[in-house]
């Protein structure tokens, strides 16, 4: 049995209520995950250095270091870059739930939170960033999917994709020139046992969009106004 198989998944936790941290813990145990956890931001970071966290459960508000800045050095760092990200937070209002994921985020829960809800988007979200291993490569005008390797690149120029916009790409390469509502997408990629808002929809594919288009590329996601969204120039395909 490989490591991908044989190895529970490592969920940290980076959170500074200890009572919610306890709870988190038990509960993830619970579930089968092994746990780690910082309890500020600067231990988030040196955690993340010696640790290697198959997601990762970031509060907003965290001592020394914000939760949104801890979020954005996950991105900018080529070790972490593809590492999924739950953002916890006492913030409500659409205005933070959008920077969030803007910040790179992959999904976001208010406090107080239902426990089942978060365990049913840790495993939606550790499922999509650790897939069963598909195989072949997909292809649509210069843009190459290695399903074996997760490599994605454009001409001559590799793609870093996060695990959302990752399984957004596949599903749109799998099937090239179909519109796609948001509801669409939200059963085809983060699947129907989770509830996730359509606007976050958007978000993912505006980082779709800015991952895979350079100063001169041709924009390949088209938005169809109100119906949704197709891999499609709307330019003849080349042979």
């Amino acid at each position: 049995m490989d490591r991908e198989t044989s190895v529970k998944p490592l969920v940290m936790v980076v959170e500074d209520e200890t009572a919610l941290v306890t709870m988190l813990r038990y509960n993830l145990e619970k579930e089968g995950y092994r746990v780690c956890e910082a309890l500020d931001g600067e231990e988030a970071l040196t955690v993340l250095a010696e640790r290697e966290p198959d997601l990762v459960l970031l509060d907003w508000m965290l001592p020394v270091l914000s939760g949104i800045e801890v979020c954005r050095q996950i991105r900018r760092k080529a070790k972490t870059r593809d590492l999924p990200v739950i953002m916890l937070t006492a913030r409500g209002e659409e205005a933070d739930k959008i920077r969030g994921l803007n910040i790179g985020a992959d999904d976001y829960l208010t406090k107080p939170f239902s426990l089942p809800e978060l365990m049913a988007r840790v495993r939606a979200l550790l499922r999509r960033a650790r897939p069963v291993q598909s195989k072949g490569v997909l292809h649509y005008e210069d843009i190459r999917m290695d399903q074996t390797t997760h490599r994605v690149t454009r001409g001559s120029r590799h793609i870093h994709l996060g695990p959302t916009e990752y399984r957004l790409l596949q599903f749109f390469l799998q099937h090239p020139g179909s519109v796609f509502s948001r509801e669409d997408l939200l059963n085809g990629v983060w699947g129907p046992d989770i509830y996730v808002e359509p606007r976050t929809v958007d978000v993912h594919i505006r980082r779709l969009r800015i991952a895979l288009n350079g100063d001169s590329d041709v924009d390949v996601i088209r938005t169809v106004r109100a119906a949704g969204y197709a891999l499609d120039t709307g330019m003849p395909l080349t042979p």
